[in-house]
């Protein structure tokens, strides 16, 4: 069996429940095809280098397992189909070299305590209810500067 490493960007506009169910489907597909889910590393909302179907962000998520390669053309194909998930990327860990990196990385996506995993609305919300709160809010002479350097440090 070989190492694998599979990288999917979710769509950002599902909920955090419909972007969990998301990775159990591909967590399932790999031990349903007989592959041994070795640790999986959500790195949470992140702006996307590109526009993909309109979408600016995408919730990204890596699955590290070892399985037949079968599996793998069988996981690509499901995701190929899932509309709900915006691009992927599988990477396979063939020498000894290789392998030691991603002996790391499992036990770096092991080792990340659930407190530190993002999750995807609790990102984006605080921003969007300050950015409202300021532009409701009357401003005095004093705090337009303050203001306008905030603005500015933000784009």
């Amino acid at each position: 069996m070989n190492c694998y490493e599979t990288l999917f960007v979710v769509k950002p506009t599902l909920t955090g429940e419909e972007i969990e169910g998301q990775i159990a489907r591909v967590q399932s597909i790999v031990a349903e095809q007989g592959g041994e889910l070795k640790a999986t590393d959500e790195m949470g909302m992140r702006r996307l280098a590109y526009p993909i179907e309109k979408q600016e962000r995408g919730y990204y998520t890596v699955v590290y397992y070892t399985a037949p390669s079968e599996l793998v053309a069988e996981l690509e194909r499901q995701l190929r189909y899932n509309e709900e998930i915006l691009r992927f990327m599988t990477v396979k860990y063939s020498n000894k070299k290789e392998l030691k990196i991603f002996e790391k990385m499992v036990e770096a996506a092991n080792k990340k305590p659930a407190a530190e995993k993002p999750s995807a609305p609790a990102e984006e919300a605080p921003a969007v209810e300050e950015q409202t709160q300021n532009a409701e809010a009357p401003a005095a002479e004093s705090e337009i500067p303050v203001q306008e350097t905030a603005e500015k440090s933000e784009a």
